[in-house]
């Protein structure tokens, strides 16, 4: 076995995947490991910093003050990073490379959420404003200093690029990523649609006759009865979720597979070329998820109790970004370092961004009991 392909089965990797041994490298070189991959390093590299960590204590949907039964984001990676390695090991691909990818790929993000995201974009408009997947590649970059030679993580190129793909496709790129990074930003999208649904389930915003108003939960639901026929209604919702995650994962994987063999991709440069994305659902699941998604925004991201947290986090971190830009040497001594490099709006977002939930909102507390 090539060591650097270690984490995979040689004999299930298909042809097109990225091999470890051909990857171009860092953009600082280091020796090889003798016993771990480049990809499985980069990997403990993000499990091991910082802002891997922080996504504990970070809101995925729903702030803490909601209970504690709802996914943060560390959990939601979790979760990304077991259906992402599922499908790509049926697929043959690199699964070192899909693991590294799903555990960084929500490692930008700020404290609550998309309204965080929101605020911050907003508030620093002037100097380009705040994108979590642009700030993602700033804090594996630059932002975390764990090793005394070189700045941030130095990860391998195709991590890098893997991320950079996300951002060029926002602003319209034709270039297709990676198959490894196209699997997890299905799994991605698999997670959130069926975990969301299962939090708010949870925290009393949705009932179950809600959801089995979608194609989706209706097809789950006579799936589980098939199966079993004296579930209470807790074990009825659960077995409801596990099924609509082994659908959507059966149909993107059955899909793909045959996008794959159409498209005769022989190795990685050919995807890049391709036209269209190869791993996503067949067109009858991608419209019902559609439909999903539509009712989850409707319904759970505007319910009013979470546009209600959503606001009362939005004026805190607002109110913050005006203290600390008008108050700079207020600053932590880590912050201070990148004033002069940086300017004072980017220090100032980069330690908003780095912030939980929790550390947030003690120090907004701190803030008021100042004035």
């Amino acid at each position: 076995m090539n060591r650097d392909d270690v984490g995979n089965d040689p004999l299930r990797l298909a042809k097109y995947p990225m091999h470890s041994s051909l990857s171009a490298g860092r953009e600082y070189p280091e020796s090889p490991h003798p016993y771990r991959g480049p990809f499985q390093r980069d990997r403990d590299r993000v499990v091991h910093s910082s802002a891997y960590r922080r996504l504990a204590h970070k809101t995925q949907v729903f702030t803490g003050e909601m209970g504690d039964y709802h996914r943060s984001r560390l959990t939601h990676t979790l979760e990304v990073a077991s259906i992402a390695r599922t499908v790509g090991r049926v697929l043959g691909l690199n699964e070192d490379l899909i693991e590294v990818l799903a555990l960084m790929h929500d490692i930008g993000h700020p404290p609550f959420g998309h309204a965080g995201e929101d605020v911050l974009n907003e508030c620093s408009q002037s100097c380009g404003g705040f994108n979590h997947n642009t700030h993602a590649l700033r804090i594996v970059t630059l932002l975390e200093n764990r090793y005394p030679d070189f700045p941030g993580l130095n990860l391998s190129k195709e991590v890098l690029s893997g991320q950079s793909t996300r951002i060029d496709q926002r602003m319209g790129a034709t270039k297709l990523p990676l198959l490894e990074v196209q699997v997890v930003d299905a799994a991605d999208s698999i997670a959130y649609d069926s975990h969301d649904a299962d939090d708010a389930l949870e925290l009393g915003l949705l009932g179950v006759d809600d959801l089995l108003t979608l194609p989706l939960w209706q097809d789950a639901a006579r799936s589980v009865q098939v199966r079993y026929t004296a579930l209470d209604a807790e074990q009825l919702r659960r077995a409801m979720i596990h099924q609509l995650i082994e659908t959507l994962v059966s149909d993107l994987i059955n899909t793909t597979l045959h996008r794959l063999e159409d498209a005769a991709i022989g190795s990685p440069r050919d995807i890049a070329v391709h036209c269209e994305t190869l791993v996503k659902p067949s067109a009858e699941f991608q419209e019902q998820k559609s439909e999903l998604e539509a009712f989850l925004f409707e319904r759970v991201y505007r319910h009013p109790t979470v546009l209600a947290e959503r606001a009362t986090a939005s004026a805190a971190l607002q109110e913050m970004f005006r203290r600390f830009t008008d108050q700079p040497e207020r600053l932590p001594p880590a912050s201070q370092g990148s004033l002069e490099r940086d300017g004072v709006i980017r220090a100032v977002c980069d330690f908003l961004a780095g912030m939980t939930d929790r550390h947030a909102l003690e120090v907004h507390r701190s803030y008021l009991n100042d004035q």
